[in-house]
């Protein structure tokens, strides 16, 4: 059941990440997908896969996006 809640949250937020025009905000709501998606694999009892997804996906990914993002400049008026 869980696993299911779980699932519809992370299917949520990665509609959030597609709408969302602020950058940093869609980077966050990309950060929060991927830590659900580290917790559906703990549930499903695959734990070294979901220690891969958090330190890859949801820590490295995420502070290579905010950064790049920092980096350039907006050309909004």
């Amino acid at each position: 059941m869980i696993d299911f809640i779980l699932l519809i949250v992370m299917a949520f937020l990665y509609l959030m990440v597609v709408r969302e025009r602020d950058l940093l905000k869609a980077v966050i709501y990309l950060a929060a997908s991927s830590f659900s998606l580290t917790l559906i694999f703990l549930f499903l009892n695959a734990p070294d896969i979901a220690i891969t997804q958090a330190a890859v996906e949801v820590v490295l990914v995420t502070v290579i996006f905010v950064v790049t993002i920092e980096k350039t400049r907006r050309l909004e008026e």
